[in-house]
Order: C-alpha cells, then structure tokens, then sequence
C-alpha cells in the first residue's frame, strides 16, 4: 500500500496515511474518464430552451403584398424567419440531455482520476480542515502555505460550513463534501486537498 504524509494546517507533517491499491492506485483509464465525466456535465443540463417555430407564431397568414410588379423581393407572411418577430428556423425545443452511467463504469472513473492525481503529487492530506473565524483571509493563508495557486478543490469529511464560506470567495477554488465529490470534480481540479478521515470515507465507499 501507497502512503501519502499527513499535514495541519500550517504545513507541518504529522503522519502518514496508507491507502488501499484498489482506490488510489487505479490504471488510468481516460476514455472511461471522459465518457463519465461527458455524462455528468450532460445529466447537469436542464433542456428547457424553447422558441417559436415559424408555424408557432401568432401572426396573420396573408401574404404581405402581392407576388409580382412591387420591386420587392417576394415573400409570404409576416411570420417569415426573415422577419422581426417571425418563427426560428430549426428552433430550439426541451429536450432530455440526461445519460446514463452504471455504478461500475463510475467508481472504475473516480478511482483511475484519484490515482493519477496522486501519482502526480497534486493531493494533500490535512488532519483537519478547519477555519475558525470562517475568513477569506484564513483560507487564502493556507491555501499560500501548500503553493496552490491553480485551480483547487477542499474535500471534507461531511459539510462544513465554515470551509464553505472561507473558500467561497477565492477565485478558481471549490470546497466539497467527500460524499458528493465526482470525477469531473477531480479532473477539473488541478489540486485536491483532502481531510485525512475523508480518505476512509472513500475506501469505505469504493472498496
């Protein structure tokens, strides 16, 4: 088993933490990867766009003016695409994006996207995530003592609301329950800095 170090919140190392192969030590698998996390962004998708088709419109369906001898070009009725207030040529109607992706197909994902992450050094494990005062700056400090400065997500072992309010206001970073944490989440994130307990949860849940 793999062993990552154990950090406060000051950067000090504390212990180690082992972790089971089977999650974190996944083959990195990146049409799965992508499959899954095209089906999540796809599922996110409300399909509720809708306009007007040209035979939807509301309008009088007499020819504006006569065929021929006006100079003008020839048209039909006020409902015409070409029309201010006329129908939409191939409009956009609801529609269902929702995708399905088995159990197995996901956890296979989220374990090879884990894994590469750690292979890359990009995870780090803190005893406790905790800002006391729940402040931008305490966040932004911590953030500043691990030197990550790309795109970040916090993952703690159940809701924090105090984790959520420090880092709400930091651009390109993300707290996040473990429980509701995915493989877009993980791919999209440069880093993951993960509560060591949170750890457990997912092996709980993946093993």
């Amino acid at each position: 088993m793999a062993k990552l170090n154990v950090y406060n919140m000051k950067k000090e190392a504390v212990g180690t933490v082992e972790l089971n192969d089977q999650v974190f030590n996944a083959e990195l698998n990146e049409p799965l990867i992508h499959q899954v996390i095209v089906a999540i962004h796809n599922n996110q998708r409300q399909g509720t766009k809708s306009t007007l088709t040209r035979s939807e419109i509301n309008a009088s369906k007499k020819k504006i003016y006569k065929q021929k001898g006006t100079g003008n070009a020839r048209h039909d009725e006020k409902s015409a695409p070409q029309f201010k207030g006329g129908g939409v040529v191939f409009a956009p109607k609801p529609r269902d994006f929702s995708q399905k992706i088995n159990k197995k197909m996901r956890d296979i994902a989220f374990s090879s996207a884990l894994s590469q992450k750690i292979r890359q050094d990009e995870v780090f494990v803190i005893d406790n995530i905790n800002f006391a005062d729940a402040k931008t700056k305490e966040a932004s400090e911590f953030l500043k003592k691990f030197g990550l400065n790309k795109r970040t997500i916090v993952v703690t072992n159940g809701k924090s609301d105090n984790v959520l309010r420090a880092t709400n206001n930091i651009q390109k970073v993300s707290a996040q329950d473990v429980r509701l944490l995915n493989v877009a989440e993980i791919v999209e994130n440069t880093y993951i800095v993960i509560e060591k307990d949170a750890i457990k949860k997912l092996e709980e849940a993946y093993v």
